[in-house]
């Protein structure tokens, strides 16, 4: 007999795997888990996954698909841990940071992960979730913060990080528009920890985070000239784009060295 197109007996490997894993796994894993011998494992997880009950994460690493769907790619577990399981060393960063501290309303369907890892494919989909991947050296893996899902520890930017990071490329917060709301955010929602900011713009080393700070503080009527004086300490040679990954022209700021090609608070495209 069988049921949605698995045996009685497969059927009951599946739930088994849903039961013993809430997140990715080896065929050796299942085979500790089944209690099967590890060939026989092999050959079921190879077998469950081409038919669709399991999602290949990677070769050799498998998500159980819920058994009232007849295809893989929904989302079914949690894509924090996917990231953890399968990106690492990563972190959660940019716009999927700035939900988790409420530095945003707007809605992200996909995650963004910082890795050590250099993976061919940068837009992976695991588990019915689209992994947005950025490649950072280990050593530039600083200001994180543990949260808890379930078992797993995942590592998160800090609020004053993930701000940094949205300044030193804004297509990490959606674009600048939706990274100077998150910027106002930061500053009027508890978050803000000036000495914070500088220490790890210092530590991450790119100047026109500096330029784009003072600037978006100036140009959003912030109040924090303290931090308007360091950033103007820190402000290098030459002309950025607020926005470099937009190609469009726009008044220059020589006080900050920004060229203002996209339009925030009451500055002009």
């Amino acid at each position: 007999m069988s049921t949605g197109g698995l045996s009685s007996e497969n059927r009951g490997y599946v739930e088994r795997l849903h039961r013993a894993f809430s997140e990715p796994f080896t065929a050796d894993d299942a085979a500790r888990a089944l209690d099967l011998e590890p060939g026989r494992s092999r050959r079921l997880v190879r077998y469950l996954a081409d038919r669709g009950w399991l999602d290949r994460v990677r070769r050799g690493l498998y998500l159980p698909v819920p058994l009232d769907s007849h295809r893989s790619g929904q989302a079914h577990q949690d894509p924090w841990v996917i990231a953890k399981v399968v990106f690492e060393p990563s972190y959660i960063a940019g716009w999927s940071a700035a939900e988790h501290w409420d530095l945003t309303e707007q809605i992200f369907r996909d995650v963004l992960v910082v890795t050590g890892q250099r993976p061919r494919d940068r837009t992976p989909t695991v588990g019915g979730t689209t992994f947005v991947l950025h490649t950072l050296d280990p050593s530039k893996h600083f200001g994180l913060v543990p949260v808890w899902r379930g078992s797993q520890r995942i590592d998160v930017t800090d609020p004053s990080r993930t701000v940094i990071d949205l300044l030193a490329d804004p297509t990490w917060g959606g674009g600048m528009r939706q990274v100077a709301e998150m910027i106002a955010e930061y500053f009027e929602g508890g978050h803000s920890d000036n000495s914070l900011l500088v220490a790890y713009g210092d530590q991450l080393g790119i100047g026109a985070v500096f330029k784009r700070l003072g600037f978006l503080i100036e140009e959003m009527d912030i109040d924090a000239p303290e931090l308007i004086e360091r950033c103007l300490e820190r402000r290098t040679a030459g002309v950025n784009d607020l926005d470099p990954s937009i190609d469009a022209e726009g008044r220059t700021v020589s006080r900050w060295g920004i060229r203002v090609n996209v339009g925030v608070g009451s500055a002009t495209e």
